[in-house]
């Protein structure tokens, strides 16, 4: 991608209703766009990094045998009842003009609508167990949105169903998911503690989050620093400086960004919905149900309060909008054209700033605002050498490398 044919700009000032550093660098960066209070746009470039989380997530959940599907966003009045889960002050209701009541929530959880459809194809354990995810956008009555990505109305989300025989089968996913969502974070650049929490309006049972340490984040964490066994304070008996109940270890009190859950449904939403199947012995039962959710978009902006520094965002590379952010100097160069062409031809992402009115100045702060990993730099004094510089984002140092050297290095 050339910079000069990129429709968005940079921002040299941060905006002036956001205070969280997601919100202001991303928007900065032009990486989304805030359309009102806990809504956003994503760009171009902020498009591109959720692709590659979302390509992490899907490889993940393909690993654990999940199959991808998309669900309506409308959900219908007849699936939330049951469950009583209509009235709930959670979601947006939906309606025409011309109707006096909603008969559709915008949706902001699909537990209802797969388990309705489950009920069309299980009727035996020979159907069982099956997995199915999707990546959604979901809708939540936030009174309050802030934090940029971290807290908004409407978000990208990752939702993984689970359907079994019995409450060990269930067991036994529920640790298959746990490794998976591990690996998930982990190929983010994120480190997550295991949180035990409850299950809100989606269970009764307890169920577990992955926090992320972070002063921004809106959850306060009990975890101990030995064996990082961890609690959420909404059902803790936990307090700062205890002994850990597991390893002995001391107790902390730490902020936290949740950025994944898991819940054991056990048959809440089987039951209400009529799923059942036969078993072995021809006897009728209800089939045992788990959710599993990550937060695309606020994974997105948990990364950026994690990986930045006073200049802009510093991506981990494997979810960067481009691995190499290339400049050149001094107008334009043929040069710098072939390596942005050989760069690309070996399968490089390049984001090539060949704009000829801004000073290397402004590139420079372009560069490290954006966050690519690498930053390669052509001007008449490195081709005075037949080389370029390169330079990692996290890092002060450079380097020069020789053209014919370049392609190979960046491998």
């Amino acid at each position: 991608m050339k910079l000069s044919q990129l429709f968005t700009k940079t921002l040299r000032e941060s905006p002036k209703d956001e205070e969280s550093i997601n919100a202001k660098l991303l928007i900065r960066g032009g990486f989304v766009a805030k359309n009102s209070a806990g809504v956003y746009t994503f760009l171009p470039l902020g498009w591109r990094v959720v692709e590659k989380i979302t390509k992490i997530i899907k490889e993940e959940m393909n690993a654990i045998d999940g199959q991808e599907l998309f669900m309506p966003a409308l959900v219908d009045k007849k699936y939330m009842e049951p469950t009583e889960r209509w009235n709930l002050d959670v979601g947006y209701f939906a309606k025409s003009k011309n109707e006096k009541e909603a008969n559709f929530v915008l949706g902001w959880s699909h537990e209802e609508v797969l388990t309705d459809i489950a009920a069309k194809f299980i009727n035996s354990y020979k159907d069982l167990p099956f997995y199915a995810y999707q990546i959604q956008t979901k809708f939540r009555h936030e009174a309050r949105p802030k934090s940029g990505l971290l807290r908004g109305r409407e978000f990208m989300m990752k939702d993984l169903y689970s359907f079994h025989v019995s409450e060990e089968d269930l067991n036994s996913y529920y640790e298959k998911v746990k490794a998976a969502y591990l690996k998930v974070f982990e190929h983010c650049g994120l480190r997550t503690i295991y949180t035990l929490a409850g299950g809100g309006v989606f269970t009764d049972n307890f169920t577990h989050e992955f926090q992320v340490l972070a002063d921004i984040g809106e959850d306060t964490i009990y975890v101990c620093s030995k064996c990082e066994y961890s609690e959420n304070k909404e059902i803790t008996k936990l307090k700062d400086g205890d002994k850990c109940p597991k390893c002995a270890g001391k107790i902390s009190e730490k902020r936290a960004i949740e950025v994944g859950n898991i819940f054991k449904n056990g048959i809440k939403y089987s039951e209400a919905l009529g799923l059942y199947f036969v078993d072995e012995n021809g006897d009728k039962k209800p089939v045992v149900m788990g959710s599993y959710g990550i937060g695309v978009s606020r994974l997105m902006g948990t990364i950026v309060e994690i990986y930045n520094d006073k200049n802009g965002i510093i991506w981990p590379q494997n979810v960067a909008p481009f691995i190499v952010h290339l400049i050149v100097l001094n107008g334009k160069n043929e040069e710098a054209d072939k390596i942005y062409e050989n760069l690309q031809k070996a399968g490089t992402e390049v984001l090539y700033d060949d704009r000829l009115a801004q000073s290397p100045g402004e590139k420079f702060a372009d560069a490290d605002l954006i966050g690519c990993p690498i930053r390669i730099v052509v001007s008449e004094k490195t081709l005075e050498k037949n080389s370029a510089e390169i330079k990692s984002r996290e890092q002060q140092k450079t380097e020069l490398v020789k053209l014919t050297n370049l392609v190979d290095k960046i491998r």
